[in-house]
């Protein structure tokens, strides 16, 4: 027996129907080919993989996360840490082309594959393979207990269990709430040594993958669950929903609430960022124009002006340019005040100058995110 979907209230409904509408619309805004979609789908891929493993407390700084996306060598990150991180971009590649896949199929050893990318560097850790023993959840500062999985020998069942549901289970429920739920079992079930939390939120992104609507990376909330008070109050509705076992008879409605709200939160960021960059893209643009600068340029002021590192091999490939050409145009912006370089040799980079930030500021005023059940 799983966890069950709940009963869905008006207020639910309500916001799905809002999601519905949101999720339409940032479909056909991705839909046209935007210059600036690549470094907008880049930074939402680097937030997820920050978000979900900053949750497990391994931290890594949004340049290197996008630094793993565009298979650059981190500049910070200690090698452990980037192992972790690497791991789990490999698997979010995988799970962005499983969206795509004719011969798609859910099984058990789907899941493992994941594991096995997420947790390839720690052998000891049995990455691939169920857990052959009890498992606990402890309170990292506390060390008070507050989770015991269920016996090792269910899992298997409880797993296939899941994966039926998964492939044919309530096919009429909502994709967001059927994802929600896919998350909720999975990290309950605790299948394997380590990982299950990085696994259920994977998993998560998985289901709205396989829907097709919009790329995983425009749907996931994994960077909205590794946000500060998001990761707590994370923490809080698992205990309460899940209980301090295997209870899957409990109310589940508490936490479909929480992930609807925070889809409906990640959705309204997702959509400001978009409208910011295609702000800011039309303003770099023209000062570059004023400039005479090529207009490739823009690629990386726009990098520059939201906070990024610009690295030479990451733009000259961006723009599919020889060494000389990726060379001289960031002399170039260097020159016209808009970049800073530091660094020597291959751990040069630049970032955006007073000018630039300056520039950029009026384009890139955020806007409050609201919670949808507190209206």
């Amino acid at each position: 027996m799983l966890y069950a979907t709940p009963r869905l209230t008006s207020e639910d409904n309500r916001v799905l129907a809002e999601l519905e509408k949101m999720r339409e619309a940032l479909r056909y805004q991705v839909a046209e080919p935007r210059r600036w979609s690549g470094h907008l789908r880049r930074s939402l891929i680097a937030h997820a993989i920050q978000g979900s493993n900053s949750i497990e407390g391994y931290q890594v700084g949004l340049d290197d996360a996008v630094a793993a996306v565009t298979g650059e060598d981190p500049m910070e990150t200690s090698p452990g840490t980037w192992d972790v991180i690497t791991g789990y971009r490999d698997a979010l590649t995988y799970v962005q082309q499983l969206g795509h896949s004719r011969e798609f199929a859910w099984h058990h050893m789907l899941l493992n594959a994941l594991h096995f990318m997420m947790m390839r560097n720690e052998l000891a850790k049995w990455p691939g393979r169920y857990r052959p023993g009890d498992i606990y959840v402890d309170e990292a500062h506390t060390g008070r207990r507050v989770y015991t999985g269920p016996d090792a020998d269910e899992v298997p069942a409880l797993v296939s269990e899941l994966v039926d549901w998964l492939a044919d289970g309530e096919p009429d429920s909502p994709l967001l709430v059927r994802a929600s739920m896919a998350h909720l079992n999975l990290v309950k079930i605790h299948p394997w040594r380590d990982g299950n939390g990085r696994m259920s939120r994977c998993l998560h992104t998985l289901v709205l993958a396989r829907d097709g609507v919009l790329a995983p990376e425009f749907s996931s909330i994994e960077e909205w669950l590794g946000n500060g008070r998001n990761t707590y109050a994370y923490y809080d509705v698992l205990a309460e929903v899940g209980g301090p076992s295997w209870q899957p008879a409990n109310d589940t409605g508490p936490w479909i609430r929480f992930c609807l709200s925070a889809h409906h939160q990640q959705a309204q960021l997702v959509r400001q960022r978009l409208d910011q960059a295609a702000r800011l893209w039309e303003l770099l643009d023209d000062r570059a124009r004023q400039g005479g600068l090529p207009e490739r340029v823009v690629s990386a002021l726009q990098l520059a002006a939201t906070g990024g590192r610009v690295r030479r091999t990451v733009y000259q490939r961006d723009e599919a340019l020889t060494d000389d050409q990726a060379i001289r145009d960031l002399r170039a912006l260097v020159r016209a005040g808009f970049l800073q370089q530091h660094g020597q040799t291959r751990g040069r980079y630049y970032v955006a100058s007073a000018t630039l930030r300056e520039l950029a500021a009026p384009a890139l005023r955020p806007r409050e995110i609201t919670d949808p059940y507190r209206r």
